[in-house]
Order: structure tokens, then C-alpha cells, then sequence
């Protein structure tokens, strides 16, 4: 074999004085073996190695099987200066680019950076230039048995092949660091965990603790422990994170634009801290393709691999067969009882953390069905945060990723299931007619990296109230990176505007009003915010008429835009990405409205108290800044359009009338109208039952499902997407916060019928802000 020069680069043996050298030879085949056996004469001979070194030959990639350690076991009786070297060959593939790596042929070929004996001699000989010898990090054997006991179980039956398997454990981690010089960072994954977490003396001990317990024998529960690994624990491989970033390439570029929209900048220190922190990356969930976002520019960009938490109901044959191959843990969509599971969940984090390896998951738990954010779900961050505490993890780097696009293939799906109908199981056959039904232009996809919720350390376990917190600051984060984009501030006006159209004109004068109102705030704006709306007309817009998202109509002398008939639900979802950026002003014009309908005296104390209130009203809605600091925005944002607000509020109707034609573009009405008019229906549906009926939350969706509709046949609400379950739920939710659900007293029947009269009011006063709005659209030149 031609590998004179391959010898030559590079000298396997360590720097030493007298001491013994062992070589641990990483090798699948004969011609890996002769090769690295070469290598280590051809240095021994120049250099008059005085003796020779032990050889031993393990296949350290298959995990598997594990490890044929009998050789080793021997080999470490030398002495405690015997200097412990491994070796391995690097085959690297003929066309030199990750992007071409990952093809199914490869199956039945085999992975050219895999190759088999025959085929590795051929490569040698007639491209020696792919054969890359590499050595990992030598230690002796009397600091790797320091290490083996600190940490892991000693029994004496056993002691000498565990500490063995320990040693071949570690000459794997030091091999994957070399070949990670050749190969790049996108190939650092853990190796041999379930081994790993099995021989660790902590572990060992908490399941003794639970077999003393429940009563059972420490091995019957390593046994079971053992199935759970297998279940939870990914296994991923170079080959087959190269076929996932195929895969998820061509799935997104199936609707998508080729590049992802993000910050190259942000990218870059997002590798830092993950690189040097214990690190979560917690992303938005707007649809199924979410997780394949980070994966590929995390691939894209030569990151490590992101381990993925997902539902055991994605774990079907052939998409769960990749999924775990490629960083995916399944885990049970219930285990609170099984303390087994729990406590090998924990340990199997824990590792993952101590290793860096970052982990990334919807914090929200399911998709968003509205577009806005959902309430995160505490159960990962919990077991996750545990897991970071047991194992007294410091400088914890909670990162939001908010993942947006412009049009999304399964809010079709969302606005029916918000209707009252089921949702499909998840299977093959379900995988492989969504994965058709991308095949349409949806225009780009962005990808917006928040600044880490930096913990010093993980809160003690069962500190709700902490973990509450931590989870509200990741939650406000990633709304604030959440960009605005073409698609939701067109929906936002041409909502607004409902159910008139309005002329292409209109359409820009709204999105430049809404852009520059953004941009005097610095609100997140997409990089790739196209502010020639007119060219927009035919390219975005124009996706969004083929979706009939929006509806265009041109045979009059004048083209005119309005929502699609049946498509608020829909449009409402691309409104709802952005709308927590327009809260705070729409509580503002209603809380405004309302003091000047007050006496000149109490309006500043009724503009106060109508905030509180509405913040209150919608609170399951929208992530708020805490009392105090939300106050502050209020004067903030207020004292942009009258620095003298308190005095002008004085002047009752006038003063209103003059503040609020200045604060274009007015929004109370496309950003609180859907949930005013929701909470209106399950306020008038309980208003109807006699005081000692209550209402448990099934019944009032069912009821709320029908009995809103009926409203809207009578135009008592204005849109068929403020009738959805989701809505419901939560106006269910704040009418329990009100103690209203529970029947019994005699005072229930007034106090329902004053929560229906309330949010009447308000409706007017949001139709008030609507009309006033219309008027200075029209009254514009």
C-alpha cells in the first residue's frame, strides 16, 4: 500500500522517558489493522525504540455489541506508567463534502467512509490521500484508574473487564476528538451511553435505592432499566446525520427557498456557548418542520449535533428508525409514576449535559393552532433542569429559538381542528402524504437566536415557582426575536379592514405605517423584510392569492385586496406571529377610550385601572413584563404620541379624540377583537344557566363551539375566527379565574350576567376604535 507519505506526517508513538507504551488499535477489518500497524513500526524502527510496545485490536464503533475486551484485560496488569495510546483510520470520502454524504445508495454500497477490507486496500493504494491516520489523547493506566473509581461501580468479580470496558470507553472519546480534526464538528455525538450510564457508581447506588424499596432485585431492575435505554437512547452515526440533513433539506426545499433567513452573527455565538455551557435550545413549534429547522443550520454551520426530545407517537417505522439514528430521544408521553424511568431519564441528561451536548425541544409542548405563543410545558425543562442539578451543572444557557415562515402548510389543518374536529393519528402512510403536500411555493423560512436565560445553577427539584419563571423569561425572549414579516403585517391590515377591501394603495400605506411604527421601537423585522411592497404585489402576495389566503379582484378600476372568503381563521394565524408586539398599545386606546368617558377628575385613575383590568382579562393570552415594568411600558409607549398625556387626558373627550388620532396606526381592533368576541360567547353561554348550574371545561368548549357559531350567523361576533377550542379553553380559564365555573350561590346569576355585560362594553369600545380607524384611512391623502 502506497502510504509511505501518510506515515511519514504524523508519529504515533507518545513522548516518554522510560516508561511502557500499549497501543489500543481501533480496527473493523485486516487492512485497518495492517495499516495502523505500520504506521507504529515504521516509527518504531527510525526512532530505535528500545522495546516493543503491546498491541491490542478493538472494533470501538460498535456499540452494539460491545467491546471484545479480553485482550485489554490482560494488557492493563503492566505497569501504572504504562503509557495507553489509541489509534484509528480516517477514510474520507472521494468527493470531499458533506453535502454530497448521505445518500440512500450507500445502503447497499456501504459508506465509502466505512469501507470494507477489499475496498479500504484499493483506497490505499490508489488514494492514499483519503486515508487519514489519526491518534487520540494518551493518559496512563494509573490516572485512568483514578478516574474508573472515583466514578463508577467496583465490584470484585467484575472489576478488572469493567475497568477494562472504561478504558475502551475513554480511547473512543479521545478518537472521535482527533477524527473531529478531519471531519469537521457536525460529527461529535456521544458514544457507548447506555454502557456508560450502567457502570456509573451514582446510578448504581439510586437503583439499589429503588429496589430496597419496591421490593424487587437491583438486577431485575437493571434489566428493565436497560429496555428503557434502548427506547430513549439515540444512537446516532455520522452516516446517518448526513442522510437526516439530506432529508431535512429536501423536505423544506420541497415549499421553501433554499437558505434559511438568520443571523449569521447570532449563529456564530450560539457555537461559543454551546461549546463552553450546559445548553438548551428551546424553539417555537408552529409545525411539524420545526425540528428540522435547527438541525440544518446547525449541520449547515458544522455544529455538533442537537439532541432532539420528541414523542414516542413520531417513533413509527421509517421515520422513527432515522429520527433516533440522528439525535432524537423518545420518551413516554406519561412516566410519573415509574421512578425507574424517571431516574434513568435524569441520569441519561445529566451525561448529555456534562458532555455538551446541546439539547433542543418546542418548549411549547405542541404546535401553536393561533400562531401566537402557547404556554410553555414544564415537564422537559423540569426532568432537564433536575438532571443539570443532580449532577451540580453550573452556568446553564437557556437558549429561545423562534422559528418562523411565511406560509405554513398545516394551518389549514389547525383552523378545521379548531372547529371541534379530531386530528389524525400520526403513521408512515399520514408522514408520507404531509411530506407531498409541501410541494407548493410557501416563500422563506427564518430561524432568530434569542439571548440565553443564563441560570448559575439549576433551581432545587420541585421549585415550581423558579422553574415558572425561568420558563416565562424564555417565552418573553423568543417573542421578542420573533421577526415581523411580509405575510403578518399584510393579514394584520387587510383584518383590520374586514370585511372591506381595500385598494393596493391602502395595503402599502398600512404595512408602511405598521413597518415604521415597528422600527421606531427596534422591533425584531426580518433581514429579509422586502420594503418595496409594490414588487411584493406579485411575489409574495401572490402566493398568499394562490393559497386564497387573500383574494384579489382587478376588473374594476381600481385592484382591491380583502381575506379570502373563509379564511380569517387562517389569516388570523399569520396576524397572531406578531401580535404580542401591538398589546401594549392596543390596551392603550382602550384604556384611553374608557377615561374619557369618565369625569375630567377620575379619567388618569380610570385610564390605570382599565389597564390593570384588561391586562387581567387577557392574561392566558399574552406573556406580560411583571406589574411595575409593564406600567413603565405603558408611560413609555404612551408618552411617545403626548409627552403631557396625564394633563391631555384631563380634557375628557377632546383630549382623547386629539391623542388618539395621533397614535396611527390605531390596533385595538386586529389585535384584541378574535379574543374579546370568544370570551363574549362562553360569557353569554354561562350567563344563560341558573346559579347552582356550573361548567366544566369539555362542556363549555362543546357548548361554546355551537352556540358561537349561531353568534356569528347573527353577526353578533364579526368573524368565524373567533370560534375555535383553543380560544375557548382559555375564556373558560378566566372565568374559573373569576370564580364563575362553580355553582352554588344565589349572587353567581348577576355576577355572570355582569361579566357579560363587561365584555359587551368592551366590544364597543373596540368597534369604537375600528370605526375611527376607518375614518382616518379614508380621511388620508
Amino acid at each position: 500500500m502506497n502510504l509511505e507519505q501518510n506515515y511519514q506526517n504524523n508519529n504515533p508513538w507518545p513522548a516518554r522517558d522510560e516508561q511502557q507504551v500499549l497501543f489500543i488499535l481501533d480496527v473493523r477489518n485486516s487492512t485497518e489493522e495492517q495499516i495502523l500497524r505500520g504506521w507504529i513500526n515504521h516509527h518504531g524502527t527510525r526512532d530505535n525504540n528500545a522495546f516493543d510496545a503491546p498491541q491490542v485490536c478493538i472494533d470501538l464503533k460498535d456499540e452494539r455489541t460491545g467491546f471484545d475486551s479480553g485482550q485489554l484485560v490482560m494488557s492493563l496488569a503492566l505497569p501504572d506508567d504504562t503509557i495507553i495510546t489509541p489509534l484509528r483510520v480516517v477514510w474520507t470520502d472521494a468527493e470531499g463534502s458533506a453535502i454530497t454524504l448521505g445518500r440512500l445508495r450507500y445502503l447497499v454500497t456501504g459508506d465509502p467512509r466505512k469501507p470494507s477490507a477489499r475496498r479500504a486496500r484499493t483506497i490505499a493504494e490508489e488514494h492514499p490521500e483519503r486515508v487519514h491516520l489519526v491518534a487520540g489523547t494518551p493518559d496512563t493506566v494509573a490516572n485512568l484508574r483514578q478516574r474508573f473509581e472515583a466514578h463508577h461501580r467496583v465490584e470484585d468479580e467484575s472489576a478488572q473487564e469493567e475497568f477494562a470496558n472504561f478504558v475502551a470507553r475513554q480511547a473512543a472519546v479521545v478518537l472521535d476528538i482527533s477524527e473531529r480534526q478531519v471531519r469537521g464538528g457536525r460529527y461529535k455525538v456521544p458514544r457507548h451511553v447506555a454502557a456508560t450510564i450502567m457502570a456509573n457508581g451514582d446510578y448504581n447506588r439510586e437503583v439499589q435505592r429503588l429496589a430496597d424499596e419496591q421490593g424487587r432485585s437491583k438486577q431485575e431492575l437493571l434489566k428493565e432499566a436497560a429496555g428503557y435505554m434502548k427506547e430513549m437512547v439515540s444512537t446516532p452515526s455520522s452516516f446517518w446525520l448526513d442522510v437526516y440533513a439530506r432529508f431535512n433539506t429536501f423536505c423544506l426545499g420541497l415549499g421553501y427557498e433554499e437558505e434559511i433567513v438568520y443571523d449569521q452573527a447570532a449563529v456564530e455565538r450560539l457555537r461559543q456557548t454551546v461549546r463552553n455551557n450546559p445548553a438548551m435550545l428551546l424553539w417555537t413549534h408552529k409545525t411539524y418542520l420545526d425540528g428540522m429547522v435547527v438541525p440544518k443550520v446547525m449541520y449547515d454551520n458544522d455544529f455538533p449535533m442537537p439532541h432532539m426530545f420528541g414523542g414516542a407517537n413520531l417513533n413509527f417505522p421509517g421515520l422513527g428508525h432515522l429520527l433516533h439514528r440522528a439525535g432524537a430521544i423518545f420518551i413516554k408521553r406519561s412516566f410519573q409514576d415509574n421512578e425507574l424511568y424517571k431516574l434513568t431519564l435524569r441520569y441519561y441528561i445529566g451525561y448529555l449535559m456534562e458532555k455538551r451536548f446541546p439539547m433542543n425541544w418546542a418548549f411549547e409542548g405542541t404546535r401553536s393552532r393561533m400562531g401566537k405563543l402557547m404556554p410553555p410545558r414544564y415537564g422537559l425543562l423540569k426532568y432537564v433542569l433536575e438532571a443539570c442539578y443532580e449532577t451540580d451543572a453550573r452556568n446553564i444557557h437557556i437558549i429561545p429559538i423562534s422559528i418562523s415562515y411565511d406560509i405554513i402548510r398545516d394551518v389549514e389543518e389547525y383552523a378545521t381542528e379548531q372547529t371541534g374536529r379530531g386530528k389524525g393519528a400520526e403513521s408512515l402512510k399520514w408522514f408520507i402524504g404531509y411530506v407531498r403536500s409541501l410541494a407548493r411555493p410557501m416563500g422563506k423560512v427564518y430561524m432568530d437566536v434569542g439571548e440565553p436565560v443564563i441560570l448559575s445553577r439549576a433551581p432545587e427539584p420541585g421549585d415550581n415557582l423558579a422553574l415558572s419563571k425561568i420558563a416565562f423569561e424564555v417565552a418573553v425572549e423568543a417573542n421578542h426575536v420573533t421577526p415581523i414579516t411580509f405575510p403578518s403585517l399584510v393579514t394584520m391590515s387587510l383584518l383590520g379592514a374586514a370585511p372591506k377591501a381595500l385598494t393596493e394603495e391602502e395595503v402599502i400605506n398600512d404595512l408602511n405605517a405598521l413597518l415604521h411604527w415597528a422600527e421606531t421601537r427596534n422591533l425584531r423585522i426580518s433581514e429579509d423584510f422586502n420594503r418595496s411592497f409594490a414588487d411584493q404585489m406579485e411575489g409574495l402576495l401572490g402566493i398568499m392569492i394562490d393559497e386564497n389566503i387573500v383574494t384579489r379582484y382587478d376588473e374594476g378600476p381600481e385592484v382591491v385586496y380583502g381575506i379570502g372568503l373563509n379564511q380569517h381563521p387562517v389569516a388570523s394565524y399569520y396576524r397572531n406571529t406578531v401580535i404580542h408586539f401591538f398589546v401594549n398599545k392596543a390596551i392603550i386606546e382602550l384604556a384611553l377610550l374608557k377615561a374619557s368617558e369618565q369625569s375630567e377628575q377620575d379619567a388618569l385613575q380610570a385610564f390605570w385601572s382599565e389597564v390593570d383590568h384588561l391586562r387581567d382579562l387577557f392574561k392566558f393570552e399574552f406573556f406580560y413584563a411583571p406589574s411595575e415594568e409593564f406600567h413603565q411600558q405603558i408611560r413609555d409607549e404612551i408618552s411617545r404620541y403626548s409627552p403631557e398625556w396625564e394633563e391631555v387626558l384631563g380634557q375628557g373627550s377632546a383630549g382623547f379624540g386629539a391623542m388618539l388620532n395621533n397614535m396611527t396606526p390605531l390596533v385595538a381592533h386586529v389585535t384584541l377583537l378574535t379574543y374579546a368576541e370568544a370570551y363574549s360567547v362562553v360569557a353569554s353561554m354561562l350567563a344563560r344557566k341558573e346559579p347552582f348550574e356550573s361548567l366544566e371545561e369539555d362542556e363549555c368548549v362543546n357548548e361554546a363551539l355551537t352556540y358561537g357559531r349561531q353568534a356569528y350567523l347573527q353577526r353578533r361576533i364579526s368573524s368565524e375566527s373567533s370560534i375555535g377550542k383553543l380560544l375557548f379553553k382559555n375564556g373558560y380559564k378566566m372565568l374559573q379565574s373569576r370564580n364563575l365555573t362553580e355553582g352554588g350561590r344565589e349572587s353567581l346569576k348577576a355576577e355572570r350576567l355582569d361579566l357579560a355585560r363587561e365584555l359587551r362594553e368592551l366590544l364597543r369600545r373596540i368597534d369604537i376604535i375600528r370605526a375611527i380607524g376607518v375614518a382616518n384611512r379614508n380621511a388620508a391623502p
